[in-house]
């Protein structure tokens, strides 16, 4: 935990002059991992269960470690047979057209595309907003794009999530077994999917978020191999082959002058010096604004409970909530956030988004959240103990999550900080941890954040259509959730730091007065439409 995994990194291979952009289908351009994990972990834990016998006890298929190590980017018959061969199973390999009620490699795979199916045929999937923005800056400056899955259900799931228009190749599991190619770490899919774009691989990028996909990429001698880290996985991407890794697609810019570059916090444009680009982004639109709370409305200070909202942000976030819907979305309880900033008719995000409110009595809590309460209690009375004896270190128990500061702590205790953090992380496996402004923050490890409040609260104040453009304001690394979220549809705008880090916002603000001055110049921007 001690490695900086936010820093910018722009190695030579980002800069070069690009023919063809190649992306992996699930965990790049579609969300599809809840679906393929639900499908895996009830196919597998039915078998296990099965041989175990009755009464015996089995280790279940786990989401996190086993998902990603055996499964994950492969063909479903690979995934099967290496699954089992990390637990010592062996059993037939048997024939593709096998039922699925088989106890074969290819029965379990056919049964696992069964529960599938049955999923896709209830849910929609969703792509991801940064992935979708940065293929479209592709497609403006006339790159061809092309995507690659070892999915035999890659159009149904591409077609489910609105993007199939997106793409000017399509290779998947149904090529795949007609063409007799052999899944990845293989680089054959996407050595076939460049001579389709006639490109040679050496002038193509290839976009993965699994390892054994960023392996294909190396061995074909594809160049940049991008890896997309969503879950910690940046160290094992890196060993596997990527040339760079970010966070999400938004943090990426291409265009044919200054070729692939990554979005930093001092690389931005700034959005005074950017407001007519910004005004034409809003013509015709329904404009609702996000404000963060700590280091975007006040500054960050040494002591939290000191950060007290000054009079000329206060009139000008009074002056844009005149015009606009206007909601403030910040890691604070909701309670606290509300009264310090005390304008009742502004929607409220607390506690990361996972209890809003807003005018008329109106509010809402993540019901999932709040079976995960005893961990939180579990892992405050563990840190608490741990850090006992460090001067400057405190835990804070929040609704929904606690947060472990050490602004005040000594240089040289921040280690100890860091090592009961990452503890915890490893012990309390339902708990997710991220690293603001010399803060830790622990929360439940489900599908929510300031993104998805963000999204909730716009379908709220300004509808999901066109319409509705969302504009975020925030300045830290938990902010990026909402950066990503908006990335094909908004306008984010982050508040620098002294020190540099990737981004997903488009523009940048200086300071927090720099941010009361741009919010007083839209509100005149607005009156003036």
């Amino acid at each position: 935990m001690t490695k900086d995994t936010t820093r910018p990194e722009t190695p030579e291979a980002a800069h070069a002059q690009l023919q063809v952009v190649l992306f992996d289908m699930d965990g790049v351009v579609t969300d599809t991992t809840p679906a393929h994990v639900a499908a895996w972990k009830r196919l597998f834990d039915a078998f296990l269960s099965r041989r175990a016998g009755p009464g015996e006890n089995f280790t279940p298929f786990d989401p996190d470690g086993d998902y990603r190590e055996h499964v994950d980017g492969k063909p479903r018959y690979d995934g099967v047979r290496d699954f089992l061969a990390s637990r010592s199973i062996e059993i037939p390999y048997g024939h593709e057209d096998d039922s699925p009620d088989a106890e074969t490699i290819c029965g379990l795979g056919n049964r696992k595309n069964r529960y599938f199916g049955e999923w896709l045929a209830e849910n929609r999937v969703k792509a991801f907003p940064g992935t979708v923005a940065f293929i479209e800056s592709l497609r403006t400056a006339g790159l061809p794009v092309a995507v690659f899955s070892a999915s035999r259900n890659a159009e149904a799931v591409l077609r489910s999530a609105g993007v199939s228009h997106l793409f000017d190749v399509r290779v998947d599991g149904v090529e795949m077994a007609e063409r007799g190619l052999p899944g990845k770490p293989d680089p054959a899919i996407l050595v076939e999917a460049a001579r389709r774009l006639g490109a040679e691989p050496g002038h193509v990028a290839v976009v993965e978020d699994a390892t054994a996909g960023i392996e294909a990429g190396a061995r074909g001698g594809f160049a940049p191999v991008i890896g997309i880290d969503r879950d910690g996985q940046r160290e094992a991407l890196e060993r596997a082959g990527a040339h760079l890794v970010v966070a999400d697609l938004a943090e990426l810019s291409f265009d044919r002058q200054e070729g692939l570059r990554l979005r930093t916090l001092h690389g931005l444009p700034s959005s005074h010096d950017r407001l007519a680009e910004i005004e034409a982004q809003l013509a015709g639109r329904k404009p609702v604004v996000f404000l963060d709370y700590d280091g975007t409305l006040t500054p960050i200070v040494a002591d939290p409970e000191k950060a007290v909202l000054g009079e000329e942000m206060r009139r000008a976030v009074t002056q844009l909530a005149a015009r606009v819907p206007t909601a403030i979305v910040s890691g604070r309880e909701l309670a606290d956030v509300r009264g310090r900033v005390g304008l009742d008719d502004l929607f409220y995000a607390g506690s990361h988004g996972f209890e809003m409110a807003g005018p008329g009595g109106w509010s809402e809590t993540v019901e999932e959240a709040k079976d995960f309460l005893p961990e939180l209690d579990a892992a405050r009375a563990t840190l608490e103990q741990a850090l006992s004896g460090v001067a400057g270190a405190s835990v804070e128990r929040k609704a929904f999550a606690l947060a472990v500061h050490y602004r005040n702590a000594d240089a040289g205790d921040i280690p100890l900080v860091e090592q009961a953090v990452e503890k915890v992380g490893s012990t309390r496996r339902k708990l997710h941890i991220s690293r603001g402004k010399m803060v830790f923050d622990v929360k439940p490890r489900i599908a929510w954040n300031k993104g998805e409040a963000v999204l909730s609260l716009l379908a709220r104040l300004g509808g999901t259509g066109g319409e509705a453009i969302p504009l975020y304001f925030g300045d830290d690394v938990t902010d990026e959730d909402a950066f990503r979220a908006i990335a094909d549809r908004g306008i984010g705008i982050v508040v620098r730091d002294v020190k540099d880090r990737a981004t997903s916002a488009r523009y940048a603000l200086d300071d927090v007065a720099e941010v009361a001055r741009f919010l007083e110049r839209l509100a005149g921007l607005l009156d003036r439409r």
